[in-house]
């Protein structure tokens, strides 16, 4: 039996599309979208494509060949995803360029961390829209995993950031999922087309186990209805994405892409106030399930929710103690922000501009999530303590904020000088008059949540969302 498919993803073009329309209209609602004409100044258009319009395998090869890499093994299943291989990018090209003009490709390249590895080469730009990206400025400043000792390995190889480039021959494809912690994603064709088929997240507990543990791993394969017996309920949307093309995918959408011709394309996860209530809602099930898993050792367990907790970093990525850490330095960077913008404007209706706005509803985000982590362990944990004050000393926090700066400027086209960056700081807050909010060290979620009201109620804003 074929899919159902009722509609394909609208596709528009991004040089006629604000980004208030892109945030009103799909970012807000999570809808799906193809944005064309935003790549005509890329780098990677030039150098990683030729004439014909075909991957210039010759000039990668050359220039970044030493690269190690991942790469998927498509017509080999493991466990829940497919076979990788690690490769060099000039081996893997060599298997590549093996192929005959019939053969269709098993190999396909995936999640090569291009930019951390070649930071000098701006292959690209990210487009206006997806600029707003927490998770990748994060990791551009701090490991994820704040236990270096477990985790250091992980976090230098696969979670250093989540920018990667894809590259397979025609053929290669990628199984039915949903992205890394139910993050946004965007990606862009630099040359090929691919086929897009969509499930949204309504409909995910149509594609799951009667357990509801196990997922279709392939939408074409004849889907077994004794074990996923309502998938035929399933529908769905399509979309060809052709060379230039970026697509925009929501959080929670399932999704199976195939590549219909030989394909290179950029691909970022990312995620911001926006669908932060998706990465905690995801966190929240594995850790139940991590949970679930280990109880029968609970009585023997000296530590059992700290092993709960290595178990959800190990499964998920990251885990409660990570995400509130992130949740915390994201909180103090944006007050820092609201209260330069207090200070750095003469008007007293400052507050309505778009980039305050914008601030505020950052920061409403972040309490609704504090709020829902006050009925976990994180109510009680005592190794937890983030002190604003000596935060705000750290360097890798002041370049944290300066980014952040210059991301806002970006998105509401203010290109405010920025000044000196140690200015910014510690002296707007005192300048300010809201020096005591320099005193507050934040040990769990409730004083998140009493910090960030503070910071409205000194600054005379009752917050909405924007």
């Amino acid at each position: 039996m074929g899919l159902n498919i009722t509609g394909v993803v609208e596709k528009v073009n991004g040089n006629e599309l604000s980004y208030s329309d892109f945030v009103n209209k799909y970012l807000s609602k999570n809808e799906p979208v193809v944005i064309t004409g935003l790549m005509a100044d890329w780098r990677a258009c030039r150098d990683w494509v030729m004439d014909d319009g075909k991957p210039n395998l010759q000039f990668i090869s050359s220039n970044f060949g030493n690269s190690k890499v991942q790469v998927a093994d498509c017509g080999s299943r493991e466990f829940t995803d497919q076979k990788r291989l690690e490769m060099s990018v000039a081996g893997f090209i060599d298997h590549w360029l093996k192929l005959s003009s019939v053969e269709h490709g098993n190999l396909y390249l995936k999640d090569w961390h291009f930019v951390k590895e070649y930071p000098e080469y701006t292959a690209y730009t990210t487009p206006l829209f997806f600029r707003d990206d927490w998770l990748n400025l994060y990791l551009d400043h701090y490991h994820m995993h704040e236990d270096c000792d477990a985790y250091q390995k992980r976090d230098d190889i696969s979670c250093s950031d989540y920018r990667f480039v894809y590259m397979g021959a025609k053929g290669t494809w990628t199984p039915f999922h949903a992205d890394v912690f139910r993050s946004y994603s965007w990606s862009a064709n630099v040359c090929g087309k691919k086929q897009w088929y969509f499930l949204s997240p309504e409909q995910r507990h149509l594609v799951f186990d009667r357990n509801m543990k196990n997922s279709v791993y392939d939408i074409f394969e004849e889907v077994d209805d004794t074990i996923f017996p309502n998938f035929k309920k399933t529908i769905w949307l399509e979309c060809t994405q052709d060379r230039n093309d970026i697509i925009f995918v929501p959080s929670g959408w399932y999704h199976q892409v195939h590549n219909l011709e030989d394909t290179i394309s950029i691909n970022h996860n990312w995620f911001n106030a926006y669908n932060l209530s998706w990465v905690w809602d995801l966190m929240l099930r594995d850790y139940k399930e991590a949970r679930e898993y280990i109880e029968d050792i609970k009585d023997i367990c000296d530590d059992f929710e700290g092993l709960c907790q290595r178990n959800l970093a190990a499964n998920t990525g990251m885990n409660f103690y990570d995400f509130f850490n992130f949740l915390v330095r994201f909180s103090f960077a944006n007050i820092v922000q609201l209260c330069h913008l207090a200070k750095s404007c003469v008007s007293t209706k400052w507050h309505s501009s778009c980039t305050a706005q914008h601030i505020i509803f950052n920061l409403e985000s972040a309490k609704d999530i504090a709020s829902k982590m006050k009925f976990t362990c994180l109510s009680e944990n005592h190794n937890i303590s983030l002190d604003f004050r000596s935060v705000l000393e750290e360097p890798t926090f002041l370049e944290l904020c300066y980014q952040l700066e210059r991301t806002h400027a970006f998105i509401h086209d203010t290109h405010e000088p920025l000044g000196d960056k140690k200015k910014l700081l510690t002296h707007d807050l005192l300048d300010t008059g809201h020096g005591k909010l320099l005193n507050t060290v934040v040990c769990n979620p409730e004083t998140l949540l009493i910090l960030v009201d503070d910071t409205f109620q000194n600054l005379v804003i009752s917050p909405h969302r924007i």
